[in-house]
């Protein structure tokens, strides 16, 4: 049983969360839902939430995106249908008829993509879907939700007559508004209507001289309003048949009702998951509005925090245009108790808060803003004492209220509880107060609690350094501004600077020193000490991040690396097998082409014949020793299939790609061939050259130049030579 009080969801500001998350529902039943949301105490419903909303929050980038699902309200006639005699509106029927494919289509969704939506689908199938409802209702209910003519042979013959008796209503009125208004009786305005029936608008002089009903007159009681006599006969008609009407589309609605009151428990399941996938929906739209996501969730007693943000505060800095910076820090078995110190305003409390929060949201199904490798493991019991801690209305002070908490902590403290304490040990003489803390400190460590606290305190700092698996932790300052940083760095406690910010907000230094003076010396150098090792402390800090940057370079590169090497032998062996394929093929055609010319040489088709099936005999035996025949299944012979077909298409694309290389290469060589040529074109020969003839290998040094021909010297003998047959071997030093 998970024990989360309100005090604690109202400390950790848990009602601001559900409060923005809100807005983002399609349904009032859905934005009610979601204002009861709570930590959920089954752990297995717990991961089903959180898995829930990560699947719908997926649905915002892959193409197959969840369909609306906009629902009506029908709390009213599920309630009908379980009082007798009752009856549902036509149109509440059409909204139960409209719910009804909002679900199907849901359930369709979820069955066709249950590989992309396990959860979602796995939920839906708890789901009951029937046609035979949407049958009964569109029987007798119009997409415009009205009861259908053809709901009863009665209404639709009563509604005939009602056409019929409208028609003649129209004729007759028509008749006497043309005889008055050739009489000139009636105002300019000729006609208006009168609770839903159209009459005359008689002048008040003329009133006594066309037969009818005084319906009204007007505001200046010029004009009166007279229902023609001829009209009044078939008007009194039309209300009976406008009652009969009324009373049959009635006992219609009752015999539809009755038809589907076996069916309001199903009723109340549709609109009960309709409702729930609306707050999925609304906390996965909330979740991306923060860029939140789905932690790890490990089975290890463990909060790890990367780049962490507070989801209220990071609101409020985005509508300020003001940048927030993520909180890193875990607890486990080795760090379970950390003691955060450091001066006032520095993001203590916010730190504390954003830890708290988080697990509270998680543990209610809510996505959190972190980075993806966050982990986190849930806590049966989360405790909280942040904030103003006076009760007034038990009249209880700052202390005595805190003393009650720890009673509290005390009782309900074990291996699975996460703790969290703002200020710890305040409220009382600080010796004796802050003795008092650390004994409770020593308790809750002593039963494995996880627990973040912030102190001013010093011994509850040497206490942390003692303990061996709490520590230390601080807010980092720049000691020159003293401005609060807002980073947390565990393994140091933190100083107040309790003078440098008294310095800072103007505090004379007289008073000051008077002030260091009545505080022992020790207690001012430890201080000191503090302040200058967290100093050190930070540089360190930033050194190891830029290690730590440099490590993760040096990893992704090697990584990297290693991928392609993957490829590169993935490929080289590709070609390796295009090679011995290409091989095989061309000793094929040497063999061919051997005994074709044996052929043309005999002419005996008998002996190409016996050759040629020799030849085929042979290779088939070297083809059976390499791939043994084995016997195979139909399916055995369809995978084989596949696999010779997928090596097919690989040995297609690797020589696509060798083509293109060759290509480029033979491009590459063409144009270096083109440069050689003009080279070799513009380059004019001279005496010392070492020249060869183009066809020949033997090199001889040029003698004499004589315009289009050369001298060249081979040693024993010389020997003319046009200059267009020969190749330059070695220019001669100039």
């Amino acid at each position: 049983m998970v024990f989360i009080t309100e005090k604690t969801l109202r400390d950790l500001e848990f009602n601001l969360v559900i409060d923005q998350i809100v807005p983002f529902a399609i349904s009032e039943l859905g934005a009610i839902e979601i204002q009861k949301i709570h930590p959920i105490n089954d752990k297995e419903e717990r991961l089903k939430a959180l898995y829930k909303v990560d699947e719908y929050l997926s649905s915002f980038v892959n193409e197959n995106r969840i369909p609306n699902h906009t629902f009506f309200n029908n709390s009213d006639a599920i309630h009908l249908l379980g009082i007798e005699n009752t009856f549902i509106e036509a149109k509440e029927l059409l909204e139960i008829e409209a719910n009804l494919q909002t679900l199907n289509t849901l359930l369709r969704f979820f069955k066709k993509f249950k590989e992309i939506y396990p959860v979602l689908y796995a939920n839906s199938q708890e789901v009951i879907f029937s046609k035979g409802i949407s049958i009964l209702i569109n029987a007798k209910i119009t997409k415009y939700g009205t009861v259908s003519d053809n709901a009863s042979s009665l209404l639709k013959s009563i509604r005939k007559e009602i056409g019929s008796i409208r028609s003649q209503i129209g004729v007759s009125f028509e008749r006497a508004l043309k005889r008055y208004q050739n009489q000139h009786y009636l105002d300019a305005i000729k006609e208006s209507v009168v609770e839903g029936k159209r009459v005359l608008a008689v002048q008040a002089m003329h009133r006594k001289k066309v037969n009818g009903s005084i319906m009204g007159t007007s505001k200046t009681g010029s004009i009166v309003f007279i229902a023609p006599q001829a009209t009044l006969k078939f008007t009194r008609e039309l209300q009976h048949l406008e009652l009969e009407e009324k009373e049959e589309v009635i006992r219609i609605l009752k015999e539809l009702t009755d038809e589907l009151r076996p069916y309001r428990d199903l009723f109340i399941v549709h609109q009960q998951y309709l409702t729930t996938l609306d707050v999925v929906a609304a906390k996965a739209k909330y979740a991306q509005s923060i860029n939140a996501l789905l932690p790890i969730i490990t089975k290890e007693k463990k909060i790890f925090l990367r780049e962490a943000y507070h989801p209220i505060l990071w609101q409020q800095n985005n509508e300020k245009n003001i940048s927030t910076i993520p909180q890193t820090i875990e607890l486990n078995e080795q760090q379970q108790i950390i003691v955060i110190s450091g001066p006032n305003a520095g993001g203590k409390s916010i730190t504390l808060k954003t830890i708290g929060l988080l697990q509270v949201m998680l543990q209610s199904g809510v996505l959190l803003p972190v980075h993806e490798k966050s982990e986190f493991s849930f806590f049966d019991t989360i405790l909280t004492d942040i904030g103003d801690n006076q009760s007034i209305e038990n009249q209880l002070s700052t202390y005595s209220y805190r003393l009650k908490n720890m009673q509290v902590f005390l009782r309900k403290c074990n291996d699975s509880t996460l703790f969290l304490i703002d200020e710890f040990g305040t409220g009382s003489d600080p010796e004796l107060g802050g003795a008092l803390a650390e004994i409770f400190l020593e308790e809750f460590y002593h039963k494995k609690s996880f627990g973040v606290i912030t102190t001013h305190y010093a011994n509850l700092k040497a206490l942390a350094d003692e303990l061996e698996f709490a520590v230390n932790a601080n807010m980092q300052f720049d000691k020159r501004s003293l401005a609060p940083l807002f980073e947390l760095v565990t393994g140091q406690a933190g100083s107040s600077f309790t003078f440098e910010v008294a310095r800072q907000n103007g505090i004379p230094y007289s008073l000051i020193n008077r002030a260091k003076k009545k505080v022992s010396s020790s207690k001012v150098r430890l201080d000191k000490t503090i302040s200058k090792l967290q100093t050190e402390r930070n540089k360190l800090q930033r050194k190891s991040l830029s290690l730590e940057k440099e490590k993760d370079l040096a990893f992704e590169k090697k990584q990297e690396l290693s991928n392609k090497q993957l490829r590169v032998q993935d490929k080289l062996e590709q070609f390796q097998t295009l090679y011995d394929s290409n091989q095989k093929m061309l000793q094929y055609g040497r063999d061919i082409n051997e005994l074709i010319n044996r052929y043309f040489q005999t002419n005996n088709k008998k002996q190409l014949t016996a050759e040629f099936n020799k030849w085929i005999q042979t290779e088939r035996v070297k083809f059976t020793k390499k791939n043994p025949p084995k016997k195979r299944t139909r399916k055995q012979k369809q995978v084989v299939e596949k696999i010779k077909q997928k090596q097919q298409q690989k040995l297609k694309q690797t020589e696509k790609e060798v083509l293109k290389a060759v290509k480029i290469v033979r491009k590459e060589k063409s144009s270096k061939e083109a440069i050689i040529a003009k080279k070799k074109a513009e380059y004019q020969f001279k005496i010392g050259d070492v020249v060869r003839l183009i066809d020949g290998r033997a090199q001889g040094t040029i003698e004499r130049v004589q315009r289009k021909k050369i001298v060249i010297n081979y040693g024993i003998f010389t020997t003319q030579a046009a200059i267009d047959q020969i190749e330059l071997v070695k220019a001669a030093k100039p």
